[in-house]
């Protein structure tokens, strides 16, 4: 029966990677060949060229009273009678319930054109970003595999 060598506190992980790597020989190629880069990340202004509100528009139903009135005419006369008879005034509208539909529109987000360096840009925002755009910046070299060189 196999037992486990036990290791000496000197034995290091690359001394224990080297050992992985040389009884693994088809693992050295792969662990060449990748690279954990840090990420080249800076922030800058774009100009705003143009902010396009994007609506969302909303349909809701009021019931309101609508009331019909008699003609200009016959209120002036009834008024007149009133004011002579001081006799209380009958209701001279007529009202009845109607519904009615109204739109409501309000912005939920913001299409945004605007320029860095010469080159255009539009991206859709939550807010209004004004006069400049903050932006962040990442450069990553395009390298191609092994195998297209």
């Amino acid at each position: 029966m196999d037992r486990p060598v036990p290791l000496p506190a000197a034995v290091t992980w690359s001394v224990l990677l080297g050992l992985v790597l040389a009884a693994w020989p088809g693992i050295e190629a792969r662990a060449q060949n990748t690279v954990i880069q840090a990420e080249n990340v800076r922030f800058d202004y774009a100009q705003v060229l143009r902010v396009t509100p994007v609506y969302q528009t909303l349909k809701a139903n009021t019931v309101e009273q609508k009331c019909e009135s008699d003609s200009r005419l016959s209120r002036v006369v009834g008024a007149v009678k009133d004011a002579l008879t001081r006799e209380e005034k009958e209701q001279q509208d007529k009202c009845k319930p109607v519904t009615v539909e109204r739109e409501y529109r309000r912005p939920i987000a913001y299409d945004v054109d605007y320029t860095y360096k010469g080159a255009k840009f539009r991206s859709r925002l939550a807010e209004d970003p004004g006069n400049r755009l903050r932006i962040r910046v990442s450069v990553t070299p395009v390298v191609a595999p092994a195998g297209d060189r």
